[in-house]
């Protein structure tokens, strides 16, 4: 299995780094993940990952039960920071050189992000961990990852979550829901569909980012997914 791709950003959800487990961080599964995010820089692939920090906390949940919205993401933004940390420490474990940039200052614990040190990062061979999203409340980590997406010059943007794909409706909450293999951004915006954020969705929209979205419980997955194997759902350009 080669790689199509040279240079992508691979959002990870929070939640799904808790495995089966309640919240918090799986160490098995974790494991797993670096071992195929080791194997697809072996075959010289750049890789920028945002990882989110619904498995610690979630702004929009913090706000909906009456926490001041700004405060809320203040605290998600640093929910992924611990899950960049993490990340970090666990490809460095296995011998693949990390490095977590922050969007907020953060001190010692990570570089504060700049464009050109984190291209310099990548075609070093590091791994780039970008962690507090934009740096700023109201933005979700999906807008930060199709916004790192755009400025590393990613060729593709890789959501890797729970479910298989992009679906015309909740697949959890509706047994007859259909994976759409291939989809507009128009028809996401249209369709309401929750795959990401509506100004992720623009971003990628506007710049003609492709988008894949597929499961990373599936072992295999981000290496098939860098492959260009058809294992998801595919946003692309109207």
């Amino acid at each position: 299995m080669s790689a199509k791709y040279k240079r992508v950003l691979l959002k990870l959800s929070g939640e799904a780094l808790m495995g089966d487990q309640p919240y918090g961080i799986s160490p098995d599964f974790m494991d797993k993940v670096v071992v195929e995010l080791s194997k697809a820089r072996d075959q010289g692939v750049q890789l920028g990952l945002v990882v989110g920090g619904g498995n610690i906390f979630r702004g929009v949940s913090g706000a909906a039960s009456g926490m001041n919205r700004a405060s809320a993401d203040q605290m998600g933004m640093l929910a992924t920071v611990i899950n960049s940390l993490a990340l970090q420490d666990a490809l460095e474990r296995k011998g693949v050189p990390a490095r977590v940039l922050s969007a907020i200052e953060v001190g010692r614990m990570a570089e504060t992000f700049v464009r050109a040190r984190a291209i310099k990062h990548l075609e070093r061979g590091r791994v780039v961990i970008f962690a507090a999203g934009t740096g700023n409340p109201f933005f979700t980590t999906d807008t930060a990852a199709a916004l790192r997406a755009l400025e590393i010059e990613a060729e593709i943007l890789f959501k890797a979550t729970r479910v298989d794909g992009v679906y015309d409706k909740d697949p959890y909450e509706n047994q007859d829901a259909k994976r759409i293999p291939r989809i507009t951004y128009s028809e996401v915006l249209e369709r309401g569909l929750r795959v990401m954020d509506g100004a992720a969705i623009a971003l990628a929209k506007d710049a003609g980012l492709p988008v894949m979205v597929f499961n990373m419980l599936k072992e295999g997955n981000i290496l098939k997914a860098v492959a260009g194997e058809d294992i998801g759902s595919l946003i692309v350009a109207d």
